[in-house]
């Protein structure tokens, strides 16, 4: 399904509409909103499941509870998707504060708003298991073809006073909206500019939070653990406690298994290549790079910039993606020497190519224009063969269409008139690029500046004659 995203006052951004692609690329000048629509739809990607209410009822749940199974009919539901999904806007909306890490009533005024293409309930099977404390509780099914959900208590009888209804109807809920808006929300990560940083401070941040716990041992019994622990990050926009969070579990991360370490292990090795080695996690929680060829074990404060801020990606890769999901990065380039910015754009390529979307925000030209050389090689002409031959593209795994490609320049431009308005009025927005098939993109926020800056040059060199 394809997703459309409306904003509204956010921040500097007056009114911004775009699509999600397989490829999302925003670019534009600083300060004008780009991580703010970045934050926005990811703080919305990871939140709506717990936003969500289909309306299960009562008397559903406690049959649930007394005959140990319910069954339910999706149809209905289905047809008031649309509007249980502006109920989850509004809601996350009146989240933003929390979400951007600013001052309460900040964005009163703001509007955030999702669109989907219509539901289709009927194609795909569902089965799992829902736990509570590391232990089951309910099991859930759909077959294929059917319209209907079966939910079954499995937990022990004598277990079943501490499952309180309330959870059991978010949790239900959860599992309708996963099954009808199948394919629309796709599973995010982010990664973000502030990674570096959590990389350098990973043991500090443990040791930190270590120290809490010790105090909360000590303390009155009435203080809420959870409460004091995320205190810390009340200063941070949530995405970048997601992002902190997970360097800081690398343990944890570390033993899962990507679909890519499971079936596309060279992509991987590519990835290595880019980091120029590999990280290593020791027995006591300690982190190290390795660089290729050698057998130095540097701390992440010995090694690189560029070492830090592919950290969280390289653990990411190798231990968490799965075909479906939606990794966002801000500023990809950072700290990256241009060779390694263009392979970095062809990696994008090549995860979306694999099933895997991408969005980033970017400054770098060099990203921009290797998107373009890929757009360009997707053709079928004999000659674009040869050219990506001998200058190492695999056109196989690493060109792409450019119908996969959404690119948005963040800039002041003119809005479109709203209803009441006699005349369209200025402000920031995000802009489509145009994509072209053979050309690539036509990004104005790098071209116009690269096109001064030679002209500046040409003169120097010509002006005197």
């Amino acid at each position: 399904m394809s997703l459309k995203i409306h904003l509204k006052n956010l921040g500097i951004l007056k009114q911004v509409e775009f699509s999600l692609g397989d490829l999302t690329v925003i670019c534009g000048k600083n300060n004008t909103g780009k991580t703010y629509a970045t934050y926005a739809l990811y703080g919305f990607l990871d939140t709506w499941r717990r936003l969500i209410d289909f309306g299960v009822s009562d008397i559903q749940i406690q049959n649930l509870f007394t005959d140990g199974g319910i069954k339910i009919g999706l149809e209905q539901h289905a047809k008031k998707a649309n509007r249980t999904l502006e109920d989850v806007c509004k809601r996350y909306t009146n989240l933003l504060d929390t979400v951007l890490a600013s001052p309460e009533g900040r964005f009163r005024n703001s509007e955030f708003r999702v669109q989907t293409g219509a539901p289709n309930i009927l194609n795909k099977g569902y089965k799992g298991t829902i736990e509570l404390n590391r232990a089951p509780v309910f099991a859930y099914s759909k077959k294929g073809g059917s319209e209907e959900l079966t939910v079954t208590l499995v937990m022990e009888r004598e277990r079943e006073r501490q499952v309180d209804p309330l959870f059991a109807k978010e949790v239900i809920s959860s599992i309708i909206g996963n099954i009808i808006f199948f394919n629309s929300f796709p599973t995010p990560f982010i990664s973000s500019a502030e990674r570096t940083g959590a990389a350098i401070f990973r043991r500090e941040l443990d040791f930190a939070r270590n120290r809490l716990l010790e105090e909360i041992g000590r303390a009155d019994q009435e203080i809420d653990p959870r409460e004091l622990l995320f205190k810390a990050y009340q200063s941070y926009p949530g995405p970048i406690g997601d992002n902190v969070d997970f360097i800081r579990q690398l343990e944890d991360v570390e033993k899962r298994q990507s679909f890519l370490a499971k079936e596309y292990p060279e992509v991987l090795d590519d990835f290595a290549d880019i980091v120029g080695g590999e990280y290593a996690i020791t027995q006591d929680s300690r982190l190290y790079y390795i660089p290729k060829g050698t057998q130095l074990r540097l701390t992440m404060v010995e090694s690189s910039s560029a070492v830090r801020s592919l950290l969280d990606l390289s653990f990411y890769l190798r231990h968490v993606v799965q075909k479906g999901h939606l990794l966002m990065v801000d500023e990809p380039e950072l700290n990256l020497h241009p060779a390694n910015q263009r392979r970095i754009a062809r990696l994008f390529a090549r995860l979306v190519n694999l099933g895997v979307k991408v969005f980033i925000t970017t400054h770098s030209d060099y990203i921009v224009k290797e998107l373009n050389t890929l757009i360009m090689l997707k053709h079928n002409k004999q000659h674009l063969k040869k050219i990506a031959k001998d200058n190492g593209y695999d056109r196989e795994v690493e060109s792409i269409n450019a119908n996969q490609v959404k690119v948005y320049t963040a800039e002041e431009a003119l809005i479109p008139l709203q209803e009441g308005q006699k005349r369209r009025r200025r402000g920031h927005t995000l802009v489509p690029a145009n994509i072209h098939s053979e050309l690539g993109i036509k990004a104005p926020s790098f071209d116009d500046t690269i096109n001064e800056m030679n002209r500046i040059q040409r003169d120097i060199v010509w002006g005197a004659e």
